[in-house]
């Protein structure tokens, strides 16, 4: 009888060998790479944390990363988050990437297990990003690399080591399946002692996040530093506010914004801490005679008051990122006056600790009779650290991008057509003077409201145009004609003014209605109805709600 023989068996290749080794539950085996995968990741965000904290708490990964999206997203995307998500967009931008890193770990663990080294490349890319992003934002230096390249080579040695020790585990259990022995071979890995293992290693991550928490100092010495603080009297005191400076219809925006309630909008991902101390002013570029002041040298100069309405340019129409406080600081012209300026200089650079930038006209910083501060407090406090403390500036009359840099720590005199600002490469404009707005606050859009007091109901809200003023406020009901509001106490021209209106609903009629709202400057000139988006320069247009009279 002939007989055939089996052909010889070509040997596996090590990749293929892996993956039959796996073991008979794959779904659970990949479940615990991707937990491997997950504590890995912590492990490396860990390690350079404690780095980032001896070195530069900015340089930490998820901000560095963080903070080069900010830098390199579009104003289209910038207003549509700040449409969305308001002050809480930088919360949302931490949260998603959480979930993005997560997800990104889960996938190295999987992949390491699949195919050896696959995972790693995962880690080493994710990591170059985190390298390019720490050290090419500014103020950065060559050391803020070590975060990134440290924490990312740790935890990439424990993915390794763990989801090699998950392959032997699995290709010790598939054996004993295929064994009539069921006992363990002794000393071999098995899925328990490999999360074991990585619960060491979680530990181990929680332990290098503290160690980097702790010593990262800069924080609570700042919030110390500013709860010692005590503020010196002001040589130019405010006046004091007006009476009658409210509308009376309750629900209006209160005519001076609590520290708390005071929109945020800059670009730093996470709050600089700066201790006073330490902190410095430069004054240079197309000046006489440079000048560096310390934060004990400005607090030993004559202080001034003033109550200014701040406004962030990309406020929607309607919107609230607007807000009335009292501040106090030494006046940014007489600053410059020590500097001397030269001739042809027209601008001001202004630069943040957190690399933040901003284009001011010189002529606003010289102008004496316009009150522009290097504000040390905010309504009879320290500055707040996420408004800025120890120092920020105040320029009324200019949208915040251009005026009002938080943190500052530098001031080039220079001109615009040798210098651009964070903003305006980003394609918004150079300069941004504040265009007149008004908005109303009660009622709310699609209230249901009823008629009170011989069938009126109360409307209210405020107007601005900073160094201009409010010299009329109007509201239209549908498209009947344009009614005077009642406009309340002026307390300056740099701050807004709330105005009421009695509506006579119950003449209105049951039913949806819409309201619109306009006001006219200090000038003469009327606000305009044509709609334009915040960017570059601003947004127009005129507000309205609809309501429903029951």
């Amino acid at each position: 009888m002939a007989t055939t023989s089996s052909p010889a068996a070509t040997p596996a290749r090590p990749d293929q060998r892996r993956r039959r080794l796996l073991g008979g539950r794959p779904s659970t085996s990949a479940g615990v790479a991707a937990l491997v995968g997950l504590v890995s990741a912590g492990l490396a965000l860990g390690v350079a944390q404690l780095v980032a904290a001896l070195v530069r708490p900015q340089s930490a990964p998820v901000l560095a990363i963080g903070s080069a999206f900010i830098d390199r997203v579009p104003p289209w995307l910038k207003d549509t988050a700040i449409r969305l998500f308001g002050t809480h967009d930088k919360l949302v931008l931490l949260g998603s990437m959480a979930v993005v890193i997560a997800l990104l770990a889960a996938l190295a663990g999987v992949a390491e297990r699949w195919r050896r080294g696959a995972g790693l490349v995962l880690v080493v890319l994710f990591g170059v990003v985190a390298v390019g992003a720490a050290v090419t934002r500014a103020g950065s230096g060559p050391f803020d690399a070590a975060p990134s390249v440290l924490g990312f080579a740790v935890g990439g040695v424990a993915l390794r080591l763990l989801v090699d020790r998950l392959v032997a585990a699995d290709a010790a259990a598939g054996a004993r399946s295929s064994s009539s022995s069921a006992a363990p071979v002794k000393g071999s890995p098995t899925r328990r002692s490999v999360l074991a293992a990585t619960a060491w290693v979680a530990a181990g991550a929680a332990a290098f996040a503290a160690a980097g928490r702790a010593l990262g100092s800069a924080a609570r010495d700042a919030v110390a530093a500013r709860s010692s603080l005590k503020l010196p009297a002001p040589a130019t005191p405010a006046s004091a506010v007006p009476a009658g400076v409210s509308n009376g219809v309750a629900g209006t925006t209160p005519y001076l914004t609590p520290n708390a309630d005071f929109y945020r909008i800059d670009t730093a991902l996470t709050v600089p801490s700066i201790d006073p101390s330490t902190w410095s002013l430069r004054v240079h570029g197309m000046v006489e005679e440079e000048v560096e002041i310390s934060f004990d040298q400005l607090l030993a100069m004559p202080m001034t008051e003033e109550r200014v309405t701040l406004t962030c340019v990309s406020n929607e129409v309607g919107g609230g990122l607007a807000g009335n406080a009292t501040w106090l600081g030494v006046p940014i012209a007489g600053i410059l006056e020590r500097a001397r300026p030269k001739a042809g200089a027209d601008m001001v650079l202004s630069r943040s600790i957190d690399g933040f930038s901003a284009s001011t006209p010189l002529s606003a910083l010289t102008d004496t009779s316009r009150g522009s501060l290097l504000a040390v407090g905010m309504n009879g406090e320290p500055l707040p650290l996420e408004h800025g403390f120890p120092v920020r500036m105040v320029v009324p009359g200019l949208y915040g991008f251009v005026s009002a840099t938080k943190w500052v720590v530098d001031l080039e005199v220079t001109r615009f057509a040798d210098a651009t600002a964070y903003w305006t490469t980003r394609g918004w404009s150079a300069e941004g003077p504040i265009k007149t707005a008004s908005r109303i606050d009660v009622p709310k859009g699609f209230a249901k409201v009823s008629p009170v007091d011989g069938g009126t109901v109360a409307v209210g809200g405020v107007a601005w145009a900073q160094t201009r003023g409010i010299s009329a406020v109007e509201v239209q009901v549908d498209d009947g004609p344009w009614q005077p509001a009642t406009l309340a106490a002026e307390d300056g021209l740099d701050t807004w003014r709330q105005w009421s209106y009695a509506w006579d609903a119950a003449a209105a009629g049951s039913g949806p209605h819409t309201l619109r709202v306009r006001a006219t400057d200090g000038t003469g000139a009327v606000q305009t109805g044509e709609r334009a988006e915040p960017a570059p320069d601003g947004s127009t247009g005129w507000h309205s709600v609809s309501v429903t009279v029951a």
